[in-house]
């Protein structure tokens, strides 16, 4: 999960253990967009619904308080050490990306004027000002974690993360001589005078800025020297492996500022400020020509490493000269400045993270090779005719489903086109080998690769690059919209009729998150379905006036009139007496429109659960507004990315009425200003899977989390006789998988 993060659930028993969230409020608005936005866009204040904070929840709030369920994962006892120690760095490393995307975007508007209030009645100001001290008692808590509870942990298990001031003489003369030797090369110390400018700081780095006076001589002068990435960021103390498997390390950074006297020789060094900087994300040009859009990302992400500066972290009582440089230098405010204890870049700590200590860390999952898959010679065509296959990863295998679907189509003499949505992949896409294999056999392929994924633009490009001089034709969607959907189309001769096959996922084509983040995959050749996906694919590569779909949930065609359908049929079955209930598991809901109906089926009587990862700005538990809403949130060890929706449809049993899965949030982005497709689910076997999967979740009480009408979220509380494997969805989701597999083997 590294980057990203997962979400907390529900339980029985309530309490606020040990979280850093107590009596928080944890919601998000929908901020407008700033010029161009496309990927940041929300609800526009002129909608019909008005604001009301009484019923809408901060967006970025929300958000802060997801991630502060995260950061609580590294202070629970329950959970090895080293994962501890990798949700300690996901914490930050979300937090990045949130000032990045979301505090770069309310900072532009605040500098455009933009006035107007987000839905909870919040303007600009003041989220810009909740968010900083929340960031700062966030901050405080994980150094807290760190030095109180992980460092001495870690130093029990033989992994000393020590000072630099606190070594044994040898050591610190070991220390320095790997500085001289494998270090001192690679510094490149950079004055600052009337003939050096300042030197560009760039997105996320670590440096040093020091003040320096030639002796006999009161005159200061400033330089910067950047902590470099491309060496680790943790140094042993001595030869590795001389006392096993005690591991005695310190931090480059530390070594660096003790021998920067070697940096800037007959100089005196003096004051040293240790910052870090946190660039906006930019804004993406939308409106640049269609026919253009990739030269256009390409601009886009060099105008990125220029962008305004949002952030700069420091430890506490920094030196005053040094800082008024640097806020002088950045065109910073004291604002904008975060004092934190503890180390500058906790993100380094992955490193620790990935230490070769399997005993410190959660049992290496291998996932399930589900039974009918089984045998390698099986024609998956074949397995999908014969019924529908529903697949949970990372439980069950995404390489013997999703990518031997590919693979066994690019092989295949008698699969004549191939077709595929491409939002995120990783560097060796094993999807990217398959699809080059295909156009060389003649087949037709054509891939929809979306440029504008934030983060990912630099590798979309290369991938876009790398088909098209295959031979792969490669289209980037419809103008003006980003293309979310994770679907793939198969169109096979067959005899005398040609038929199709379809894959919908909930994630990426991404072989590495599918290892790390839960998801789905449904595997269909059902006729409707297909058409319909057929019919989208040449909506998104070719001129063509947006199709009528059959079955799918089409953004942004047919899926808020057919969400909008399907709760206001709720509401109005609760009314008439009729079975009434909504289940959905999101990663977010921050849509106006999706809310007020919520609401409105609360009222109705209508039992609603949100399993909702990330942000909800749905206030749950509201006397006479949503007293029938359970909101929860699960975190724990693999990241929640699926998305499920269930409506019973006036039915008793939760196996018949309408299920779905797909790739949208309940989110006006989602709705509207993205291609997103979601999938009804209509085999019994399938839909039996994703009721065990919402039954599992809403009875978790080891990782799970309940939202509190104030929009604070309290921590469940398992029973403490409790067997382990019965109180987390994700120790269950485990057993049960193993319970399969032991099956299909006969033990």
């Amino acid at each position: 999960m590294r980057g990203h993060v997962p979400s907390g659930r529900d339980g029985p028993a309530m309490s606020t253990v040990g979280d850093p969230t107590p009596g928080r409020s944890s919601a998000p608005p929908h901020s407008p967009p700033g010029p161009g936005e496309q990927s940041e866009r929300t609800d526009p204040p002129d909608r019909a619904i008005a604001a009301d904070p009484a019923r809408h929840l901060n967006r970025e709030l929300s958000w802060l308080e997801f991630n502060a369920r995260v950061l609580s994962q590294a202070m629970n006892e329950r959970v090895p050490v080293l994962e501890r120690v990798k949700f300690m760095a996901i914490f930050t490393s979300n937090l990045d990306e949130f000032f990045m995307k979301r505090v770069g975007l309310l900072r532009r508007q605040e500098q455009a004027g933009i006035g107007f209030a987000s839905p909870d009645g919040m303007t600009v100001r003041q989220q810009l000002e909740a968010i900083r001290a929340r960031v700062l008692e966030l901050q405080c808590a994980q150094a807290r974690c760190f030095e109180e509870q992980l460092r001495p942990v870690l130093a029990e298990q033989g992994i000393h993360l020590l000072h630099y001031e606190d070594l044994a003489q040898d050591e610190r003369e070991y220390v320095d001589r790997w500085f001289h030797a494998n270090l001192f090369p690679v510094l490149t110390p950079l004055a600052v005078d009337p003939s050096h400018r300042f030197p560009f700081i760039s997105n996320l780095s670590d440096n040093l800025g020091v003040l320096l006076s030639r002796p006999g001589s009161d005159e200061r002068h400033f330089a910067r020297v950047k902590v470099p990435d491309v060496r680790p960021r943790f140094v042993p103390t001595g030869p590795v492996g001389r006392d096993g498997d005690d591991r005695r390390l310190v931090s480059i950074d530390e070594v660096m500022r003790y021998n920067l006297a070697d940096l800037f020789p007959g100089m005196t060094v003096g004051e040293v400020v240790h910052f870090r900087v946190t660039r906006s994300a930019g804004v993406q040009d939308d409106d640049a020509d269609a026919k253009d859009v990739l030269r256009s990302v390409e601009a886009d992400l060099k105008k990125r490493r220029f962008a305004r500066v949002v952030r700069m972290e420091v430890n506490p009582g920094p030196a005053p000269e040094v800082m008024a440089r640097l806020l002088d230098a950045m065109h910073l405010r004291p604002e904008n400045v975060y004092e934190r204890p503890g180390p500058i870049q906790y993100t380094s700590m992955f490193e620790i993270s990935d230490l070769d200590r399997p005993d410190l860390k959660d049992p290496v999952w291998i996932p399930v090779v589900p039974a009918r898959l089984g045998e390698a010679h099986n024609d998956l065509f074949a397995v999908i005719r014969e019924r529908d296959l529903l697949l949970h990863h990372p439980y069950e295998s995404f390489g013997v489903s999703v990518e031997r679907f590919i693979t066994q189509a690019s092989r295949d003499p008698d699969v004549l086109a191939i077709k595929q949505m491409i939002y995120r992949t990783n560097r060796e896409s094993p999807f990217l080998e398959s699809l080059i294999r295909a156009a060389e056999a003649g087949k037709q392929v054509a891939c929809l690769v979306e440029l504008r994924a934030r983060f990912d633009e630099h590798r979309n490009v290369r991938f876009a690059r790398t088909l098209e001089k295959a031979g792969v034709h490669v289209a980037y969607g419809v103008f003006g919209l980003k293309t979310h959907s994770k679907t793939a189309l198969v169109v096979r001769r067959e005899g005398e009729r040609v038929r199709c096959y379809v894959h919908f996922g909930t994630g990426n084509y991404n072989p590495s998150t599918a290892q790390r983040y839960t998801d789905l995959s449904l595997l269909t050749c059902e006729p409707d379905i297909t058409q319909d996906v057929v019919h989208l694919f040449n909506y998104l590569t070719g001129h063509a006036i947006r199709p009528q779909y059959r079955r799918l949930l089409v953004a942004p065609t047919n899926m808020r009139r057919r969400f909008t359908e399907l709760i206001r049929q709720e509401a109005a079955n609760a009314r008439a007496g009729k079975p009434a209930r909504i289940w959905a598991k999101v990663n977010s809901i921050q849509d106006r429109q999706i809310i007020a109906d919520l609401y409105e089926a609360s009222s109705a009587g209508v039992r609603i659960t949100l399993i909702v990862r990330g942000f909800c700005c749905l206030r749950a538990g509201v006397s006479g507004l949503s007293e029938n809403i359970r909101v929860i949130s699960i975190v724990g060890r693999f990241l929640e990315h699926s998305r499920i929706f269930h409506f019973a449809d006036g039915q008793d049993d939760p196996l018949e009425g309408n299920w779905y899965i797909g790739s949208a949030d309940w989110m006006y982005r989602n709705m509207d200003n993205r291609v997103e497709a979601v999938a009804p689910v209509i085999d019994p076997a399938a839909r039996g899977k994703l009721l065990r999967i919402i039954e599992i979740m809403t009875a978790d009480r080891a990782n799970a989390w309940q939202q509190r009408p104030d929009g604070s979220y309290e921590r469940l509380s398992p029973d403490p006789e409790a067997d382990p494997l019965s109180v987390g969805s994700i120790g269950t989701f485990a057993a049960l998988m193993w319970q399969t597999r032991s099956a299909a083997h006969g033990a």
